[in-house]
């Protein structure tokens, strides 16, 4: 069985899911898991910062109340080197549990980033059928890249605040209770408003974040190749250009409204705690003026000291509890994508072959796209391909020819009987046994944004200079490339429209020739070509058949008269099958099909 990332594994929920949030939260704290050896020592370094940091206000008092009065100036000089020293240890105790806090978030980063790319790797052809480019990007670069300040300061910030808080209170208790308690009554009202303006920037993020995607998908599909070819030859420019102005000006609304969502009433926890020295000094002041016990100015000071450096701690941790909940938006649209159902698995023991010989068989396959379709795209399907034979389907628009060439390397799995490949079932085979057997060469080429040998050695990545060019030889297109400034060097443009679609087409061929699978699959693999280089290209193609076996989806009529056989699909169903000379004897289907094709082939063009 192909091995799984971990973070997958760890992430795979239960069937049932629960829906409340300490289950987010429980997940989200396993993303932290592989590294929580780090997170200890930052940990241990928050503790002694924390430590360190409540020293301070100590040391304070005891120049205050007694090193300075009583005039004992060696005293006084150990305390100010002892204040000097716990700014260095914290700077110090600073700077490397930064360092490892962004490590570890960094990585858990790049451990979402892999898990949903690989999530997506593994999805079948149908999910990217009906999802647009653009939400995927955005679900990558988007949302995790969103969430880059949670996962790479808030387990730090948590720790250290609250570690600061406690630290802090307890020292007060230590200096005098009843300014403690004082200083503390109105906390819970701050937690509370806090909690409040996060959820309700929860809600806001999720909007923020689908209009994102919607944006992400509008520059995918408007901005790419293809998109401003179609844009400007339908003179859509303008309207494309009003249309992302307006879902950028919805963006704008929503990020205004994020950053301001409870904004007053954070802004008023700040002045309140602001304001916590005076009324610790006007309390201080009315206890002594009422006879109570008295408070010394070193005290006082190093109390309001403290509950100053614990009011920085204090407002943090409360934005950061505010940013926590904001980010569980980012986090549940990426479990979603982490969550998908796969189609199409690997067996827990799947069949390796060390070479298929190329027997195909389909026995009696039904497939539907959706389990609701009325009517399936296949309907009893049986055919027998032996090892180094051709077949040839064809059959109108829209009749399952390509559906049913994708069944063999399981782009999609049958819904009914069953596909095999040397006797074993396609769906009992090791992925890497499928893709080393089998080559499908489609109508749509699509190309890397490199150079010409980089897509050719996409196939072989081990392949030799020489292979490559022995492969562009067969496939018709090596003088044209050693013809180019940059030879094999010379970079395809975006989906390689810096060639024709039939020297793409070409490319793609050779692409599939340097791979060497016993089974070959074209997809209306020439129907990009002109005639006459179409000609060239199907002599090689018919060289390369020679010993495998090839299921041809045809186009043009022409080009599969040698099959071994041919089938004719109708609405799914085969409707006929023989060689050339048997289906136009019997003047059904085919024989239509090919008195077309010779008509229009004639027609002269006006």
């Amino acid at each position: 069985m192909r091995p799984e990332n971990d973070l997958v594994n760890r992430w795979t929920p239960p069937k049932k899911k629960s829906q409340n949030p300490p289950a987010d939260w429980s997940r989200i704290v396993r993303l932290f898991r592989p590294y929580r050896g780090r997170l200890a020592v930052v940990g241990a370094l928050v503790a002694l910062s924390s430590l360190v940091s409540v020293a301070s206000p100590f040391l304070l008092r005891a120049i205050l109340d007694t090193a300075i009065p009583q005039g004992r100036t060696g005293l006084l000089g150990l305390l100010v080197l002892g204040m000097i020293a716990t700014a260095v240890a914290n700077g110090i105790f600073g700077v490397l549990q930064t360092l490892i806090s962004t490590t570890v978030g960094q990585r858990v980063m790049h451990d979402l980033r892999t898990a949903v790319y690989e999530r997506l790797q593994r999805m079948s052809l149908a999910f990217f059928t009906r999802t647009r480019t653009g939400e995927v990007q955005s679900r990558i670069a988007n949302d995790i890249g969103g969430m880059q300040a949670t996962v790479t300061s808030t387990a730090t910030s948590l720790v250290s605040n609250a570690t600061a808080v406690i630290a802090s209170v307890v020292a007060m208790v230590a200096l005098d209770w009843r300014l403690t308690v004082i200083s503390l009554l109105l906390l819970p009202v701050f937690v509370w408003v806090a909690r409040k303006v996060g959820r309700e920037r929860k809600k806001i993020a999720t909007e923020r974040q689908k209009q994102m995607a919607a944006m992400s998908a509008i520059v995918t599909e408007s901005l790419s190749v293809s998109g401003i070819l179609l844009g400007r030859t339908m003179g859509r420019g303008a309207s494309l250009t009003r249309d992302f102005s307006a879902e950028s000006e919805r963006l704008v609304d929503l990020e205004v409204r994020s950053n301001m969502q409870g904004r007053w009433r954070m802004a008023v926890i700040g002045i309140v705690m602001s304001a916590m020295p005076a009324l610790l000094y006007w309390a201080a002041g009315i206890t002594a003026g009422h006879g109570g016990p008295a408070v010394s100015i070193g005290t006082l000071v190093a109390f309001v000291s403290l509950q100053q450096g614990m009011f920085r701690p204090t407002v943090s941790l409360l934005a950061t509890g505010v940013q926590v909940q904001t980010s569980l938006a980012l986090f549940q649209r990426i479990f979603e994508y982490l969550d998908l159902p796969v189609d199409i698995t690997e067996r827990p023991d799947p069949v390796h072959l060390d070479r298929a010989r190329g027997d195909i068989r389909f026995e009696n396959v039904d497939f539907s796209y959706d389990p609701d379709q009325a009517r399936p795209t296949l309907h009893g399907i049986d055919i027998d391909l032996p090892a180094g034979s051709t077949l040839a389907v064809v059959g109108a628009t829209g009749s399952g020819k390509s559906t049913l060439s994708y069944l063999v390397p399981r782009l999609y799995d049958v819904t009914g009987g069953r596909v095999t490949l040397d006797g074993t079932d396609v769906r009992d085979l090791s992925f890497d046994t499928l893709a080393a057997a089998v080559g499908v060469v489609s109508q749509e080429t699509y190309l890397l944004h490199a150079s010409v040998a980089e897509n050719l050695r996409f196939a072989k990545p081990e392949a030799t200079d020489e292979e490559i060019r022995a492969a562009a030889r067969t496939a018709q297109i090596h003088d044209h490339i050693a013809g180019l400034p940059d030879g094999y060097d010379t970079l395809v443009g975006e989906r390689g429209y810096r060639f024709s679609g039939g020297e793409k087409q070409r490319l793609a061929i050779a692409r599939t020739i340097l791979r060497d699978p016993p089974v070959l699959i074209l997809d209306e693999a020439t129907s990009a070509l002109d005639t006459r280089t179409e000609a060239a290209v199907q002599d090689a193609i018919d060289a390369l058949s020679e010993g495998r076996t090839t299921i041809t989806i045809a186009h043009r009529l022409s080009t599969v008269r040698d099959a071994d056989q041919i089938a004719v699909l109708d609405a799914g169903e085969i409707v006929e099958r023989g060689t050339h000379d048997e289906l136009l004897a019997k003047g059904g289907r085919y024989a239509a099909l090919v008195r077309r094709d010779t008509q229009l082939a004639t027609t002269p063009v006006s």
